[in-house]
């Protein structure tokens, strides 16, 4: 009988890592810059293409596309096969998934500061890009299901079930939302208008959170939470209650964006309704991602990976209690146009997002490299 042997890809993930770090550099060294114009406003050194209304959406999308997009296929390309037991469906496929993503985000950063921009909040690429977008998306799905199809390994893990709803809704979001009609090479109009325009871009911007920043990392905290604790997950039970009432809830809140406006009233209404209901399943997986640390909050005071972890669930939690409070038409009231609204998607991006990813980094290279970290004392003062 001859033994099967298969190996991992470990030089994509290492890829997507160097991609991560790198992005999230330029990322929030472009959101300082940002920050510095609204108290000091000639920072944009009186070049158009500096000025504020061009300098927030690279930053959205450096952040977002690049720095959270870049750790999250690392981190699903690492435990996807691990968890499947087999090797990613086809190296090729992996390779133009990664190149073809960063070619994308060059592309933003240099048509964003010209102004060629759609105007529709974390949607402002142009229709080339869009299409390139769908393309490469559709390639990391093909990748990724033909690995399921081929695994070794039964059960499909919760992590997994994140990761495929993942493909699914954001292929979905992004595809309706940029529907547009193109004027010339670099200028297209949406296929909708006024408050249909508004009401379907909302549905993106908030599911882009809700499935891209959200679920895919959901599942990295499934597989990197119980992997650097070494500890079983404390629930499965929840995990698969806290998976399907997520992607139920989650996709209808986004009118919640358009309260006090010309959307109808019983739509903003059903937004604010799902956004309260969203607080079990949000609060179901940090509970979930939390308790799977009893027994080992000791390790916590020394591992600066499980300090990231906590911290970026305890983010998630917070974040997620923020946001349907600021859904209330009472509340919304007062907090609308104020700083408050930035902070909220602040505490997701940098906290939940930055520090999972952060931490996961940290868990990856010494596995990777079978070495050691190169300095404990420094991922603590990072921390």
């Amino acid at each position: 009988m001859e033994i099967e042997k298969f190996s991992y890809d470990n030089k994509i993930v290492k890829a997507f890592m160097i991609a991560t770090v790198t992005f999230g550099l330029v990322g929030m060294l472009v959101g300082l810059t940002a920050a510095i114009q609204l108290f000091y406003p000639i920072f944009n050194f009186d070049l158009q293409y500096m000025t504020f209304g061009r300098i927030r959406p690279l930053h959205t999308n450096a952040i977002i596309f690049a720095f959270v997009g870049n750790a999250m296929f690392a981190g699903i390309y690492y435990s996807l096969q691990r968890l499947l037991k087999a090797r990613m469906f086809s190296d090729f496929l992996s390779n133009v998934h990664f190149w073809g993503w960063q070619l994308i985000i060059v592309a933003a950063a240099v048509s964003l500061p010209l102004g060629f921009s759609t105007s529709k909040e974390y949607a402002e690429l142009e229709w080339p890009i869009d299409i390139a977008i769908a393309l490469i998306w559709v390639v990391f799905g093909i990748n990724m299901i033909g690995t399921i199809l081929k695994r070794r390994e039964r059960h499909l893990y919760v992590a997994i079930w994140f990761y495929l709803a993942t493909f699914v809704t954001v292929a979905v979001l992004h595809i309706f939302n940029s529907l547009e009609l193109p004027v010339s090479a670099l200028k297209s109009y949406s296929v909708y208008a006024g408050v249909q325009d508004a009401l379907v871009q909302w549905w993106y911007g908030h599911n882009a959170v809700a499935f891209f920043l959200t679920t895919p990392f959901l599942g990295l905290m499934y597989y990197f939470v119980p992997k650097a604790a070494n500890r079983p997950v404390y629930s499965y039970r929840l995990s698969i209650v806290h998976f399907w009432s997520l992607i139920f809830i989650y996709i209808w809140a986004g009118p919640h964006h358009l309260l006090y406006s010309a959307l109808p009233n019983w739509a903003q209404n059903l937004g604010v309704v799902f956004s309260i209901m969203l607080i079990a399943p949000s609060w179901g997986g940090m509970i979930n991602g939390l308790l799977t640390l009893r027994g080992v909050w000791d390790k916590v005071r020394e591992e600066p990976v499980l300090k990231f972890f906590v911290v970026a669930i305890t983010g998630y939690g917070m974040a997620t209690f923020e946001g349907p409070m600021l859904s209330l038409k009472n509340v919304n009231a007062i907090a609308h146009y104020t700083d408050w609204i930035i902070a909220h998607v602040h505490v997701g991006a940098l906290a939940w997002n930055g520090f999972m990813a952060f931490g996961m980094i940290y868990w990856l290279i010494p596995r990777m490299t079978k070495g050691k970290l190169f300095s404990t004392k420094l991922a603590n003062f990072h921390f």
